[in-house]
């Protein structure tokens, strides 16, 4: 691009009008991305399924990378109803007294709480009075059957051993309507402290029905709490409730009981309600208490540990419990949950840790996370400081983008992308923070792709404009240059010095009476002979404006720099006319061959540089690229003069000034048709190799003086010094000279009949184009 392109560029931006150049602004890409940009804002707020479902993937990516570390030694148990307890004691489910003898263990061997994950509504079968019905029908006696019935039943032994005990039954809520379940069970001491006007039940699911323990176990229990555990849509369990919602009620999980029986039956707990959402859900306590972060719905995120040999310390088996061999120190101290790993009746759950973890091991994971003050944390006004990373980000790529190109666009990408990376992990490792990378940092990316896409594709579609517009006109060299800045064709115009040649054929009146009754004859010769001009002319960096009819329009120095353009188009002029005896050769034979009769080309050519407007000229819906200015006029009519003066060339002083090298000769002091300023014309005879001619000079010298003794109208020394001049020329054989001599030996003829007025300057005045 030419130096002075940027400030011609900001020359045209200042001529438009505001919003002439706000919209172009937008042009590149810019307005769709703003729109996309907008429109990915509110499909994060809506969250449809596949966003979310890709931000929990990454929140997973994260707990496999840096897991929990479990505690040493472990705060939870599981009593496991395994293999080989099954073994042992028989199939399940078991006698509810041998439940009770566990329990009993348990306490005896002093654990903070039990939690059944286990749910009992129903009557144990092989309670002894079930046991003496059914035995009444084989024959006992009334005495037997009696004895019996005065024992005490199964689920009255394993109720009194929750009265005394720390245990906390599991109950499950349901989302639909159960028969019976929409009974609730009895509500423990628990309450909701809220900010005016809000309720706890407004920000959590609801559920509809409750599957219960039998009315006995719900009163002798210190404690009730949920099972329900519901994993993500992707059916992974990632929250878990601290608290759930059924009908109008709120009821706190298993772990959350655990929590407050173990602090005593009585202790009370409550929920802290604000316009966020759920806070947090405190169980008040001496000498612990304990206050368990949650969602804004309730929910607490698990963060798990890996399975692995730790996992081997959590699980004792049932059977060492009831039959008292297991070790104290193994369950002293710790919460115990009982749950089962046998195979067909374990609760398998996938986990961000593990596709098949036993259900059991989720709430011992919850407990661990609240007793190591680890839940991960989804701050409310993260949402929001994502939004506002991906609307920044894709704001700099929207600005930035179509100036910078996409390889540095693509720089600030990769450190804006990386920025949130680093910045995530950062809250995630330290804090345990959860900070979403998918959305900003995809969108940031899906918006580099889109204005890389759009910002090729425009480029792509101004290149083929600019090859389509070019093509025919420049090198096809030059027009891939030219297609790397497609800027440049822009509707409008910038000052630059070039030079512009016409090129026009002689006798063409002529020549087309020959082909009247054959015009596509002579659309063939033309073609012929503009094909060979047009490719001297473009071999030589020359851009063809135009044709014509039979006349060649072409210049040099746009739409590229060219620093030699003089140079080039003086080649060019020349070459032109070494071509045409070789034109002339080929047209005649083939004149020759039709029968027709051969007229030869002749052409002149006039050669001009100065300053011009160059650009697209034209409306907003079809230009062409072409120049405007005095130079190109005057160039037109040095062509004319070029049949006037009898020789090939004729240039503009400016044009010889900046070509020294090269043999040329002045012509005259010349206002021609349309102007009244005169300017110096000068004919171009030859290339350097020319003026370096021994004969060249001396006669230059002759020729001046003779141009001299014109102006000073000694119409016998210009006579002299025509004869001497004519004589010198011969012997450098420049061609196309002895016309120009001819034609001032006719004007000092005309000049002795008629004397030009005292004042006369020498100018000439022309009288035709």
């Amino acid at each position: 691009m030419p130096a002075n392109a940027p400030a011609a560029d900001k020359a045209k931006r200042k001529g438009k009008p505001f919003y002439r150049r706000f919209l172009d602004w937008w042009k590149g890409g810019r307005f769709i991305a703003l729109v996309v940009l907008l429109v990915l804002a509110v499909v994060r707020l809506y969250e449809p399924g596949p966003v979310q479902a890709l931000r929990l993937r990454a929140f997973d990516v994260y707990q496999n990378i840096k897991p929990r570390v479990p505690p040493n030694p472990r705060p939870v148990v599981i009593v496991d109803i395994d293999e080989a307890s099954l073994k042992e004691i028989g199939q399940w489910p078991w006698p509810r007294d041998t439940l009770a003898q566990m329990l009993d263990n348990l306490t005896k061997l002093g654990v903070l709480s039990v939690g059944f994950d286990i749910v009992f509504a129903e009557p144990d079968r092989l309670s002894v009075s079930l046991v003496a019905d059914r035995a009444a029908q084989r024959g006992l006696s009334d005495a037997v059957l009696a004895e019996l019935r005065a024992l005490p039943s199964n689920d009255l032994v394993f109720a009194n051993s929750l009265k005394q005990s720390k245990a906390v039954l599991g109950q499950s809520a349901y989302g639909e309507v159960l028969e019976g379940g929409e009974r609730l069970p009895p509500g423990g001491p628990w309450g909701t402290r809220a900010d005016p006007g809000l309720k706890a039940t407004d920000y959590i699911k609801k559920h509809l029905s409750v599957v219960r323990n039998l009315q006995d176990f719900e009163r002798a229990a210190p404690g009730l709490g949920m099972i329900t555990v519901e994993p993500d849509p992707d059916g992974i369990v990632r929250r878990a409730p601290a608290i759930l919602r059924v009908q109008e009620r709120i009821f706190p999980s298993l772990i959350v009981e655990m929590f407050r029986v173990s602090t005593g039956p009585r202790t009370p707990a409550f929920t802290r309600v604000t316009t966020a959402g759920i806070q947090f859900v405190a169980i008040q306590s001496r000498p612990q208490s304990f206050e368990i972060p949650t969602t804004p719905q309730g929910d607490i995120w698990v963060y798990y540990a890996l399975p692995g040999e730790s996992t081997k310390d959590l699980y004792v088996s049932a059977k060492d419990v009831i039959n008292g061999t297991i070790a104290p120190e193994k369950v002293a101290g710790k919460f115990a949950l009982v749950g089962t790993s046998a195979v067909g009746l374990r609760d398998i759950r996938a986990t961000p840790i593990s596709a098949n973890l036993p259900g059991v091991e989720v709430h011992a994971n919850m407990i661990e996370t609240v007793l190591q003050k680890s839940p991960l944390i989804r701050e409310a006004g993260s949402i929001a400081a994502e939004l506002i990373f991906a609307f920044v980000a894709g704001v700099l790529l929207i600005v930035f983008l179509p100036m910078i190109g996409a390889a540095w666009a693509l720089g600030i990408t990769v450190v804006l992308v990386g920025a949130l990376f680093g910045t995530s992990w950062y809250f995630f490792s330290e804090r345990l923070e959860l900070i979403d990378v998918t959305y900003p940092g995809l969108s940031t990316i899906f918006l580099y792709s889109l204005l890389t896409f759009t910002t090729f594709s425009k480029t792509a579609a101004e290149r083929r404009q600019v090859r389509g517009a070019f093509a025919q006109y420049l090198s096809p060299a030059l027009v891939e240059q030219l297609a790397a800045e497609p800027d440049r064709l822009q509707l409008g115009g910038e000052m630059k010095e070039m030079t512009l040649l016409f090129c026009d054929l002689r006798g063409f009146t002529t020549i087309s009476e020959s082909f009247k009754t054959n015009p596509q004859g002579l659309t063939k010769l033309i073609n012929k002979f503009l094909t060979p001009m047009t490719d001297i002319i473009m071999a030589r960096q020359g851009t063809i404006d135009k044709y014509m009819g039979d006349c060649i329009m072409a210049f040099w120095n746009a739409p590229l720099d060219d620093p030699l353009h003089v140079q080039h188009a003086a080649d060019s002029s020349l070459a032109m006319f070494d071509e045409m005896p070789k034109l002339n050769e080929r047209l005649k034979a083939e004149a020759e061959a039709e029968g027709r009769p051969f007229h030869p080309l002749k052409v002149g050519i006039g050669l001009n540089t100065g300053e011009v407007v160059v650009g697209n000229m034209g409306s907003e819906r079809r230009f062409d690229y072409s120049v405007l200015g005095d130079a190109v006029n005057l160039a037109s009519r040095l062509e004319g003069q070029s049949k006037a003066y009898g020789v090939d060339v004729v240039i503009g002083e400016l044009t010889q000034l900046q070509i020294p090298t090269y043999a040329t000769m002045e012509l005259d002091q010349i206002a021609v048709k349309g102007k009244k300023e005169a300017v110096r014309i000068f004919a171009l005879l030859g290339l350097p190799a020319m003026r370096q001619d021994p004969g060249f000079a001396p006669w230059m010298e002759k020729h001046n003086a003779m141009i001299a003794a014109y102006r000073a109208q000694k119409w016998d020394e210009v006579l002299a010094l025509i004869s001497v001049c004519r004589e010198m020329s011969h012997a450098v054989k420049p061609g196309g000279v002895d016309g120009f001599y001819d034609l001032y030996e006719e004007r000092i003829a005309e000049f002795r009949e008629n004397p030009p007025p005292p004042d006369w300057d020498g100018v000439y005045v022309a009288t035709s184009k």
